[in-house]
């Protein structure tokens, strides 16, 4: 078990951040994702040094994807988890992909299903404000908006019943690094991170040092920082935006009433109308498919758009734009 005698800043710095943001209830019981890297093992280790004051039930799960060098990594976890006194649970890839974005689907898919099998009420990761660095420019230089700028959340729903948790978003990659030494823990190298075929290990190892080098030592706290204020402004506008399409949805839910939109901010009416499209089409939810509803608010009538995917245009009926299924 954690030795709770052992009380490093971080631990009070997380102890705080818990009780502050009310990320975790008392009690509850908590499925710590561990990779074996630093980050994962840091979130863990704390939890477990908190667990007497929180009284948490806790569970190790690891996802093993099956990428090359990764050989012994299940183990290596399981082996924590057995040193610790935690439960273990796993699960491993059937064909192993190494794109990113496919394998953190397939990751929190599987961590979703490990936590309702165990009864979970939270996953926990181990991501930092470093990862909240990266996740903003990589986003950024994709041609992001806010939300996207803002994407690394303290928490989010996981399933109707679970919720995925960030104890770590306010401490650095270094503090963790600092607080494995000084415990003496021993993180699993991960080559994944170290190679730079992958986009985020290049932002990792070239872009962000080279900020810290030339801009700013702590580009990481303040890309942090722009991330946390961005997340509340994401958080006004989508409820206003979601109050206005309430109000301009007609009672078929099929179209919506130009002159509310027209009457509304442009930011507003670009959520309004990009929310209409991810209940209806969301297969039609980028930048482009919403501009071209923008268009329709001031059109001639009987203007239409092209054809979204998903089978649909959007045309305008007199004071509203309708969404009109393609006829096969």
């Amino acid at each position: 078990m954690g030795d709770p005698s052992f009380w490093t800043p971080l631990h009070a710095h997380v102890h705080q951040t818990l009780r502050q943001r009310q990320l975790l209830e008392r009690g509850a019981h908590l499925l710590l994702a561990v990779s074996g890297g630093q980050d994962s093992l840091c979130v863990a280790r704390v939890l477990l040094d908190l667990q007497p004051k929180w009284r948490w039930t806790l569970t190790i799960a690891h996802c093993d994807h099956r990428w090359p060098g990764d050989a012994g990594n299940p183990e290596f976890v399981r082996s924590i988890a057995a040193v610790w006194g935690l439960s273990y649970v796993e699960r491993i890839a059937v064909v192993p992909d190494e794109r990113e974005a496919a394998a953190r689907t397939w990751r929190y898919q599987m961590l979703t299903e490990m936590a309702q099998d165990q009864g979970c009420v939270c996953v926990i990761t181990g991501h930092t404000a470093s990862d909240r660095a990266e996740t903003l420019l990589f986003n950024l230089v994709r041609g992001s908006g806010m939300d996207g700028l803002q994407a690394l959340v303290w928490q989010r729903s996981l399933a109707p019943t679970i919720r995925l948790v960030r104890p770590l978003l306010a401490v650095t990659r270094a503090e963790t690094g600092q607080f494995c030494q000084e415990l003496g823990l021993h993180p699993w190298m991960d080559g994944a991170n170290q190679s730079r075929r992958y986009a985020r290990s290049r932002l990792r190892q070239d872009v962000l040092p080279y900020f810290q080098t030339h801009f700013n030592p702590q580009v990481e706290r303040t890309l942090g920082q722009t991330a946390e204020l961005l997340q509340a402004d994401v958080e006004y506008l989508e409820n206003q935006a979601s109050q206005l399409l309430s109000q301009a949805v007609a009672p078929e839910e099929n179209c919506m009433h130009r002159g509310l939109l027209r009457a509304a901010h442009l930011a507003l009416q670009r959520r309004a109308l990009r929310q209409f499209l991810v209940d209806r089409l969301p297969s039609a939810m980028g930048f482009e498919h919403v501009e071209k509803l923008v268009a329709l608010v001031n059109a001639p009538n009987g203007s239409q758009t092209d054809p979204f995917p998903g089978g649909a245009i959007a045309r305008v009926e007199g004071d509203w734009i309708r969404l009109v299924p393609l006829e096969r």
